[in-house]
């Protein structure tokens, strides 16, 4: 393989991830794990001497070209305004003063390593907790608004993945012209939906943005902590609320009434927002194909996802575009 053509993640060695922090005063010891994380690369360092306390650290390497230094920034911010409120979200730490550095190609932070695990979702009392810190998240994330980062909205959550697919020839022709006429039925439906919500009066504010369970350290004593704040986003309030529903209708509803339960002890929710869930899972189901589509040539990915891009593969998404479509057709969850 030519140079210019290797995949940029492709360069970062272990000794590059350790001299980046040494560039910044932070040694470590060389114990070095790869984190889970595919949109960034992720690393987990054991320091020689700890730094505000932390003598493990979690280094990010941002992917090059998704987000601008502003908006990097701009999460980064969102962050630490998040941890002087007291909620409890990782903030990137500042070494030399700054949260973003550079080295070899690469912008990248450093946080405090947060131990934890994913949250029981069936456990009524656990989702009260959750959904009372979401109210905390909140109520910072309407104090003001983003300057750079980009909302979530049917443009460019739907009609821009949905065009480069089929621009990129991502979906194979078996399957093509059933999955493009059924994802222009949903996103007509979320539309709807979307109008509906701004003629209710729905407001939007700065959110965590991709909410799921994943990206929520649970432990006992001290409930959960929010990492990972790279898609921090403008939009509704339920965009943080409902990756945490699963299951059958009556699970969701009996998850959705204890997060709710939480989230009310401290600040308002508008149930108007309530018939954007599946509008937003839909939105989120023509994202996700065209995320993966998008970052094929990584080679993590194809070693991750070896069953993306086959007909069968899209056939699946077709039938999910069709159920969602009867989904959004039915009386939003209540609570």
């Amino acid at each position: 393989m030519e140079p210019d053509a290797r995949h940029p993640y492709e360069t970062l060695t272990p000794d590059v991830v350790l001299d980046a922090l040494a560039s910044v005063g932070l040694f470590g010891d060389g114990r070095l794990l790869a984190l889970s994380s595919y949109e960034n690369r992720v690393y987990q360092v054991h320091l020689e001497d700890a730094f505000e306390g932390s003598a493990i650290v979690v280094a990010k390497f941002y992917r090059p070209g998704r987000w601008s230094e502003a908006q990097v920034l701009e999460e980064h911010a969102f962050a630490q305004e998040l941890l002087a409120a007291e909620v409890p979200a990782v903030a990137p730490l500042a070494p030399q003063g700054s949260t973003l550095h550079h080295h070899a190609g690469f912008a990248f932070s450093v946080s405090p390593r947060r131990g934890g695990r994913a949250p029981e979702l069936d456990d009524g009392e656990v989702l009260e907790w959750i959904g009372r810190y979401l109210a905390r998240l909140h109520t910072v994330g309407a104090r003001s608004a983003f300057a750079v980062r980009p909302a979530i909205d049917v443009a460019s959550f739907g009609e821009e993945p949905r065009d480069w697919l089929l621009a990129h020839h991502a979906i194979p022709l078996d399957v093509q012209g059933e999955w493009q006429r059924a994802c222009e039925k949903a996103l007509a439906q979320v539309r709807s939906a979307f109008e509906t919500a701004r003629a209710d009066g729905v407001r939007l504010l700065r959110l965590h943005g991709d909410c799921h369970p994943g990206n929520i350290l649970w432990t006992p004593d001290a409930g959960p902590h929010f990492v990972d704040l790279d898609d921090a986003r403008t939009g509704p309030a339920v965009q943080d609320l409902w990756m945490l529903l699963s299951g059958e209708r009556a699970q969701r509803q009996r998850q959705l009434g204890a997060l709710l339960d939480g989230y009310e002890q401290l600040r308002d929710f508008d149930r108007n927002e309530l018939a954007l869930i599946e509008p937003l899972r839909t939105l989120r189901l023509i994202h996700y194909s065209a995320w993966l589509a998008r970052r094929w040539d990584d080679p993590a990915f194809p070693i991750a996802f070896p069953w993306f891009g086959t007909s069968d593969y899209w056939r699946g998404q077709l039938q999910m575009l069709e159920e969602q479509m009867e989904a959004m057709e039915e009386p939003a969850l209540v609570a």
